[in-house]
């Protein structure tokens, strides 16, 4: 060797011999696969030292070499190794002579209580390569196993790389299980804290749901499908029949998981912890699963974030085709999936109906599936699809009156609680009080389950107080504001569902519900008509309160809206209530300004009733003339809406309305009864100042014309027009320009004088004018004739 080369391999020699003499750790390869060995009979000193004459398993080589790759199968450890040189024991081996030491550590942790014997909890804390000596362990893990411990081998056991230390992973640590926990949604869970109490069934109702919710579990029903869908209108009780269900099942060892969603609650909507939530519960249960679920989470730390279909393959389909259901007792077991409408995201809902329903009917998975949610349009559609529809039974839950005894019966009951806790005499309440309740409710679960809360609030002036505001609430409904409102949290629910639904859709809908409060008995062609829209889009606006309400189908134009419940409609009308969802106050004022706006364009770009012309195409199931007449008379049937002042703007450009053109483009023949307007409620809406330059009543100004009455006229100067007015003194829109020969714009005749100087009127000529008007109701059109003569 050159001298040159000789002298500087003797200074790096120096060089180590200084600095390495601290022990400094380095990496030693470890065989993954080795078997684990028996614990040593001999003490753990012994065994430490690594005496001489004690037996030594092979030597590992390579003692050196870099870490391998994530595929390799070693795993590496940090342990102190001596210099050649240290002053250290003779005993010790150097860093060429390693002692590798058995060293079963599962054996020495502490079980956790309610796993399995084999399993151990992960010790906290963890090894990084400069606390591995014996003086930086905690003592409570080492319990002295190390202590003037070198050059250790530990086989069998696995180092995880996380967040740049060195985790310790034990076999059976349930560090898995806490992740998993940690990405479930345990609030969501039957029997959870955050929950209680939960909606639940009273005694003796629904028992016809629950038997054959239970007879479908337990294989004695019509219903042979994996799946069970039960929908139906919000409020109406389906989160307690699932509750009532729950702990049924629970107590028959059938229950195997559930999940109560709730859109008002960020912790249990989210769509990515649905088969975590489903996961974490089966563990509990089943050691075999959890066993494998903790394995499999600690190798792929990301598995609980993946997408929903990996989640329910690796934490579902994969574990059980591992494991006998039979023998662990999982076969045929149910999970209940409540209020799936609530889950946040529809297209995440109806991923999950597919997940479900593609593993029930490839039997990946043992178990049977009971879910409930409204009948929203995109669950619906999902439920029904050719895919779907073969895996699933359905069990509709609605709204009827039939259920007026149960909620009698659990009103009943409540009182009788709330008066033995208040020492309040057996006649209270009154049966008058009952019979109210239960007949506001009409058959709402929610309404009267809501009332009893709001009874039994501590935070009041007794139930005595609670019941007279609650009684006079239902006896007025929303007829004015309230201070103390008893339906605050119904109302809470009617907003979210509000708060679904797109922007641009919601405007469309509280139009389609505002046309719905002038004309509550009108069909759905009504709607269409004004607000522009095809028969298909009417649906789906109205599909996204299908939890609230439904379409009565029948043949274009017959759809009709019918609400489960009056208060809902109640909710919009009160702005103090419904906030800015409300369908009156500021959005009636802005609906009006939109239509006079329309009608403005028409006058101004429309000659005659042939050729319509309107700011925006219409659909081509709208026809011109109809659209128009649609629009005017809604406009003015807006303005005169009882109470609702219009604002002086509006008015004013009322005022220059071209109403010979309103009157000309009206169709002759629309009756009377569906084309009138009450104008001394539309003069009372009106600002004083304009008044008069809207329409004012006066004698009719045609010469000659017989009417012995006041007329409308509106306008003035050459836009000046009478308008006809019917028996209760309402107007009728529809138009009286161009009249026959003889007859006045109002419906009068106009008087011919004959030669003698008397009038040529006669009763057959009066009959003649008003007949048009008779309506096909029960007068007769001489009794209507006799109280116009009457006055």
């Amino acid at each position: 060797m050159p001298r040159r080369t000789h002298h500087f391999f003797s200074r790096l020699s120096d060089f180590f011999d200084q600095h390495l003499s601290q022990s400094p750790p380095i990496l030693i390869p470890i065989d993954s696969e080795a078997s684990t060995e028996a614990p040593s009979s001999q003490p753990p000193s012994t065994a430490a030292t690594g005496s001489h004459n004690a037996a030594r398993p092979p030597e590992p080589t390579n003692a050196c070499a870099p870490p391998p790759d994530s595929t390799s199968s070693l795993r590496y450890i940090s342990t102190p190794v001596s210099s050649p040189h240290s002053n250290t024991s003779p005993n010790v081996s150097s860093s060429r002579s390693l002692t590798p030491v058995a060293l079963p550590i599962t054996h020495v942790l502490p079980a956790s209580p309610g796993l399995a014997p084999n399993v151990r909890p992960l010790l906290p804390g963890t090894f990084t390569p400069s606390n591995m000596s014996s003086s930086t362990l905690p003592q409570a893990q080492s319990q002295g196993m190390f202590t003037q411990a070198h050059d250790l081998i530990i086989t069998n056991s696995h180092f995880t790389n996380y967040n740049t230390h060195y985790s310790v992973y034990i076999p059976g640590s349930a560090k898995g299980l806490r992740k998993l926990l940690d990405n479930s949604m345990p609030d969501a869970f039957h029997d959870a804290a955050a929950r209680y109490p939960p909606p639940k069934c009273h005694y003796g109702t629904r028992k016809e749901y629950i038997a054959h919710i239970t007879d479908w579990a337990l294989g004695n029903s019509d219903y042979q499908t994996p799946i069970l869908w039960m929908h139906g209108p919000f409020g109406i009780g389906k989160t307690a029949v699932a509750q009532s269900c729950a702990e049924a099942f629970k107590t028959s060892h059938k229950l195997l998981a559930t999940l109560f969603f709730s859109r008002s609650n960020a912790n249990r909507d989210d769509p990515l912890r649905v088969f975590t939530s489903i996961a974490y519960q089966i563990t509990t249960l089943c050691e075999p699963f959890a066993t494998i679920i903790d394995t499999r989470i600690q190798k792929d730390l990301s598995l609980t974030s993946k997408s929903l279909s990996t989640q329910f393959e690796e934490l579902l389909v994969i574990p059980f085709s591992q494991i006998d259901p039979v023998a662990n007792r999982l076969e045929g077991r149910i999970i209940i999936i409540d209020g799936l409408d609530e889950c946040r995201g529809i297209a995440q809902q109806c991923e999950i109906i597919r997940i479900i329903a593609a593993s029930a009917s490839s039997q990946s998975t043992p178990f049977r599936w009971f879910i409930t949610s409204r009948s929203e349009d995109s669950i619906v559609r999902a439920m029904h699809s050719s895919s779907i529809s073969p895996s699933v039974s359905h069990l509709e839950l609605p709204v009827s009156r039939d259920l007026d005894h149960e909620i009698l019966l659990f009103l009943t009951d409540e009182f009788a609680k709330i008066r033995d806790s208040h020492n309040l005499p057996e006649s209270w309440p009154t049966e008058a009080a009952l019979a109210l309740l239960v007949e506001r409710a009409a058959g709402l679960w929610i309404y009267i389950s809501t009332i009893v809360r709001f009874i039994k609030d501590e935070d009041s002036f007794g139930p005595e107080d609670q019941l007279r505001i609650a009684l006079d609430f239902a006896e007025s409904m929303s007829n004015r504001v309230w201070l103390i409102n008893p339906l605050a949290e119904m109302d809470f629910f009617y907003t979210l569902i509000l708060e679904q639904i797109p922007l641009s859709i919601c405007t469309i809908i509280r139009k389609i519900l505002l046309i719905h409060l002038i004309y509550p008995q009108e069909d759905s062609g009504r709607d269409i008509d004004i607000l522009c829209l095809s028969p298909e889009q009417f649906r789906r606006a109205c599909a996204f309160i299908k939890s609230v309400m439904e379409l009565r189908e029948g043949d274009y134009p017959s759809t009709r809206l019918h609400f489960y419940h009056a208060s809902f409609i109640d909710f919009l009308s009160d702005s103090t209530r419904s906030g800015k969802f409300c369908i009156l106050g500021e959005f009636l004022v802005q609906h009006r300004r939109e239509l006079l706006e329309r009608l403005h364009f028409t006058y101004s770009h429309t000659t005659d009733s042939s050729r319509f012309v309107f700011p925006s195409v219409l659909p081509k199931n709208v026809q011109g003339q109809d659209h128009y007449e649609e629009t005017v008379l809604y406009f003015w049937r807006l303005c005169s809406f009882p109470n609702h002042p219009i604002d002086t703007p509006t008015a004013i450009s009322m005022s220059k309305i071209h109403f010979k053109k309103m009157f000309s483009l009206l169709s002759k023949g629309t009756p009377w009864y569906l084309a009138s307007v009450c104008m001394d409620r539309l003069r009372q809406n009106l600002p004083a100042e304009i008044r008069d330059q809207v329409h004012r009543e006066d004698e009719c100004p045609t010469i000659g014309c017989t009417n012995p009455y006041p007329v409308y006229i509106f306008g003035c100067g050459d836009t000046e027009v009478i308008g006809e007015i019917d028996w209760n003194r309402n107007l009728l829109f529809r138009n009286n320009q161009n009249p026959p020969n003889g007859r006045c714009p109002c419906g009068y005749r106009i008087k011919r004088v004959g030669k003698d100087g008397g009038s040529t009127d006669s009763f057959d000529d009066w009959y003649s004018r008003t007949r048009d008007y008779i309506p096909s109701g029960n007068k007769s059109s001489e009794e209507y004739i006799l109280d116009s003569d009457s006055g």
